[in-house]
């Protein structure tokens, strides 16, 4: 099976949350920003907030930027699983943010699906 099928990924410490990017506005707490034509978002650490996300990060085990399937084989079985994405890549991995509250669900599916999930 391609490399794709069995991925390490990690839980990130802490919750996330979802946002807008305001334009010139730096955060220590941001895990990802990303500029878009509507702006951009940006994942920001917030432990306290109410509908928080959970990070998995894929990229302890580096993979080149031209691989391909790596992200599909994660939000594959989180799909059919109808668990909400939002995702966002650096140079040598994904971020996927999974809603904290199907964070169990979400990890069993990836686990089912051949992933190796740690913390």
């Amino acid at each position: 099976m391609p490399v794709a099928d069995h991925q390490t990924l990690r839980v990130l410490e802490g919750r996330y949350v979802l946002e807008r990017a305001a334009p010139g506005v730096e955060d220590s707490d941001v895990l990802a920003l990303v500029r878009g034509p509507d702006g951009g978002a940006r994942m920001r650490r917030q432990d306290s907030a109410d509908d928080a996300w959970v990070a998995l990060w894929n990229g302890d085990e580096a993979h080149p930027p031209d691989a391909t399937g790596m992200l599909a084989a994660i939000v594959a079985p989180l799909a059919a699983g109808e668990v909400p994405v939002w995702v966002a890549a650096s140079f040598d991995g994904d971020l996927v943010l999974i809603p904290a509250d199907q964070a169990d669900a979400a990890i069993a599916l990836l686990r089912r699906a051949g992933h190796r999930v740690l913390g």
